[in-house]
């Protein structure tokens, strides 16, 4: 199931959120917390996806690539890990946030050797998961020359 969400203005700062017109891949099999994230960020102005498996993860990203993904490790289909994989497979491959609660440091290892750019425990305070997407955007684009340093 995949949804393309609005913005939602009634919550976004005046000068708008920090995540203004981002496009976000919210990958989580599990209903509640897909949609609590995809509040959080349409709350800072990004554009949404959503699917809940990772095999939908990967089209999605292969036919029309976000900005950044925010995926669940254990996931239907094909796993977190599996996505990975193939979502930064590619060249300008989108920033991924790895979200979990499984806490051993082997699979946070192995996320990184595919090229996960942040790894997170569940429950993740929705607030540190939007600073880091922010964090990381802005990180990106220092490095692509996009904005000049103060």
């Amino acid at each position: 199931m995949t949804t393309e969400s609005g913005v939602n203005q009634g919550m976004m700062e005046e000068e708008g959120g920090m995540l203004e017109d981002v496009r976000v891949l919210i990958v989580d099999d599990e209903k509640d917390i897909l949609d609590s994230i995809d509040a959080a960020f349409q709350s800072e102005g990004a554009l949404t996806l959503t699917a809940m498996d990772g095999d939908e993860a990967v089209r999605i990203c292969n036919d029309d690539p976000p900005d950044i993904v925010i995926l669940d490790m254990m996931l239907p289909k094909r796993s977190g890990f599996l996505a990975l994989e193939k979502i930064k497979g590619k060249e300008n491959s989108p920033i991924v946030i790895m979200v979990t609660a499984n806490e051993g440091k082997r699979h946070q290892a192995y996320g990184e050797s595919l090229g996960v750019d942040a790894y997170m425990l569940k429950p993740v305070p929705l607030g540190l998961l939007l600073n880091k997407a922010a964090d990381l955007l802005d990180a990106r684009d220092e490095a692509e020359g996009l904005i000049e340093e103060d």
